[in-house]
């Protein structure tokens, strides 16, 4: 049985649940039989990019997913504003106001760190056991409460100074076909439309930050283009499309594109065991004695992952066990 994750390229319009079927679909296609599959944190039908797709032993890992931060390109168009907050729902205000593109860039430190977000009444939080997109479609009021979230990192698109890894604002001018506003000489540009990046925690909604961004430049505005470029420790340039996807279910290799379970463990510190030690862990037992710091590990047997155990004042205990063959037996 395969154990792992693939990191899937969701397109647009399918859902998160489709996908997870998808690859079961085509695992059974493959002859691995009957795999345990889940996903590493949900994106909308109307979003798309990195989805990190949890097999076998790996969806132990699925929680710690959910909670690990993500980021998202997005796309706001200001001028108009919808009750889903994209482009599938009704118009519900509009603006004239177009902000300065450059205006949009500055407006990002304002939106930077801890922040309270009220999510779109169309999302799947529950009032009184109801999903609120179920009462908001049937036309009942919606009134989600304030909640606190944390945006990591938040630029406009190509900003020069927008860390590494980011592209160069004059490539995205000149894709767009406007001038570089942070060029002193450049013209006062109002947007249409502007396109930012943002890192953001668990919970945070980028349709009630572009709308939040939106109201805060005097304007209105909705979210028309979605995608998520890191889930976690995962980059879109591990993700795989569709069509590779189904390659696989005709014949290609499996581990051409299967990352081992432990790439979901990146940034947490491995334990090495010897084999007394790893069959104590595998039978639930603390370990003693431990010259480490505090905090959470992964512990493994030569390069097979063991356990997540946490290490408290030189005692180890396990968290979650991963059932995985001991290629030394």
């Amino acid at each position: 049985m395969p154990h792992g994750w693939l990191i899937l390229d969701k397109p647009r319009g399918l859902g998160s649940t489709q996908a997870v079927s998808a690859v079961k679909r085509v695992l059974r296609k493959a002859g691995h039989g009957k795999v345990k599959v889940g996903h590493g944190g949900t994106l909308d039908p109307l979003a798309e990019g990195v989805l990190p797709i949890a097999l076998g032993e790996a969806t132990k890992l699925a929680g710690r997913m959910l909670d690990a931060s993500k980021t998202y390109a997005f796309t706001i168009r200001f001028g108009e504003e919808t009750d889903t907050l994209d482009t599938e729902g009704e118009v519900v205000a509009r603006s004239e106001r177009r902000p300065p593109i450059a205006a949009v860039a500055a407006i990002c430190e304002h939106f930077t760190g801890a922040i309270e977000q009220v999510p779109p009444a169309y999302s799947a939080l529950k009032l009184d056991g109801r999903r609120a997109y179920d009462l908001a479609r049937a036309g009942e009021e919606v009134e989600l409460q304030s909640r606190r979230v944390t945006v990591h990192s938040l630029h406009l698109a190509g900003r020069a100074d927008a860390g590494e890894g980011a592209p160069l604002y004059s490539a995205f001018a000149a894709t767009a076909g406007r001038p570089d506003p942070f060029d002193p000489a450049a013209p006062l540009e109002l947007a249409e439309s502007a396109t930012l990046v943002a890192n953001v925690s668990k919970g945070t909604y980028i349709r009630s930050l572009a709308r939040d961004i939106a109201h805060a430049l005097g304007t209105v505005g909705h979210v028309t283009w979605l995608r998520r470029i890191k889930a976690g420790p995962f980059t879109e340039d591990q993700a795989i499309s569709l069509d590779l996807l189904e390659e696989i279910g005709n014949g290609a290799p499996l581990e051409d594109h299967l990352l081992p379970l432990e790439a979901g463990l990146d940034g947490i510190p491995a334990l090495n065991l010897d084999p007394e030690s790893a069959q104590a862990v595998r039978q639930g037992r603390v370990l003693s004695g431990q010259p480490l710091s505090d905090g959470l590990y992964w512990a493994k047997a030569g390069t097979v992952p063991v356990a997540l155990m946490e290490l408290s004042d030189g005692t180890a205990r396990v968290v979650r066990g991963f059932n995985l063959p001991d290629t030394a037996e």
